[in-house]
């Protein structure tokens, strides 16, 4: 997606979550929205930072793992450091855990509440090298829009 499309898609978020208080329900929107919005994907979804791991939220996909540890995998990872993760591909990422062996690439972007990691947003796609730093620059910036939707 360009630098545009990501504006149009924060303005989607914004009008879906207007007055919308319950988080689970604009996770959901929001996974669903990137998932339509982004070509080759094949998950789009968050995990939530519970018990010091990240359990999984709202999603758009195959099933997917349940748990995942801190500092395990590409989001375990992206946790654990809290920055962005882009991966062009999963299988050099050492640790990957494959929850669907169709992924090739990935991106994990670290979610906020009052400055605590909350979860991650996480996106594959079957496409080796699918995301790029425009694609990062959009993700966070779609994150930032959340952060303000869903905690402000």
């Amino acid at each position: 997606m360009e630098a545009t499309d990501y504006e149009l898609v924060c303005s989607q978020m914004r009008a879906l979550a207007e007055d919308v208080p319950y988080e689970i329900t604009n996770l959901a929107n929001a996974s669903a929205l990137l998932y339509t919005s982004m070509e080759d994907l094949n998950w789009a979804g968050f995990y939530l930072y519970l018990d010091g791991q990240l359990v999984l939220g709202p999603f758009q996909g195959k099933p997917a793992c349940t748990k995942i540890a801190m500092g395990k995998g590409v989001c375990g990872t992206a946790a654990l450091k809290d920055e962005t993760e882009l991966v062009p591909d999963v299988h050099q990422f050492p640790g990957h855990i494959a929850c669907d062996c169709a992924s090739n690439s990935e991106i994990v972007v670290p979610v906020h509440k009052n400055g605590a990691l909350y979860g991650v947003l996480d996106i594959d796609s079957p496409v080796l090298a699918r995301f790029s730093k425009s694609d990062q620059e959009g993700l966070e910036a779609f994150v930032k829009v959340l952060e303000e939707l869903l905690f402000s």
